[in-house]
């Protein structure tokens, strides 16, 4: 990912909004202050309604420094949206599926609600297991089948 340079980054600074409205997913409200969103140019066919309005919205989350989760599920978090951070960590979800900017935003804001809500499942802990005594006969008999038979293939018997 590009490092970006201070004035870039300055100029995105002021693009960007804060969300004036709080995100509640199940028991977690993450705060308005946590969500900035911008909208950018969408890219793609759409004749001049394309070049004029900018309806694609980029929502980005701080989840480093959010204080609405706790630590396992912000690791979960970021382990999930990997492939959304940007340099500074915050995970950038970003939507132009309609020519409604407001659509646009409430799409971003689901989709991040929807990643959300998946890290905050838990993993069930895994349960070690061992097969049973009947389970390893069965499978030492089958290798030793499997072995014989290879070695009756490879057998030569000399004709005379």
């Amino acid at each position: 990912m590009p490092r970006l340079g201070s004035a870039h980054r300055a100029a995105v600074a002021r693009l960007c909004r804060v969300v004036s409205t709080d995100l509640q997913i199940g028991p977690v409200l993450l705060p308005g202050s946590d969500l900035q969103w911008s909208a950018v140019r969408s890219g793609g066919p759409g004749g001049q309604n394309v070049n004029k309005v900018s309806t694609k919205v980029e929502l980005r989350f701080d989840a480093p420094g959010t204080t609405a989760l706790n630590e396992p599920v912000r690791a979960r978090l970021l382990r999930l949206a990997h492939g959304r951070l940007d340099a500074e960590g915050r995970i950038v979800v970003t939507c132009d599926e309609t020519r409604s900017q407001s659509r646009n935003l409430e799409l971003a804001r689901e989709r991040l609600a929807e990643l959300v809500a998946k890290a905050l499942i838990a993993p069930k802990p895994r349960r070690r297991t061992k097969p049973s005594k009947a389970a390893r006969a069965r499978r030492v008999a089958e290798k030793r089948r499997a072995g014989s038979k290879k070695r009756e293939r490879s057998t030569r018997v000399d004709s005379d």
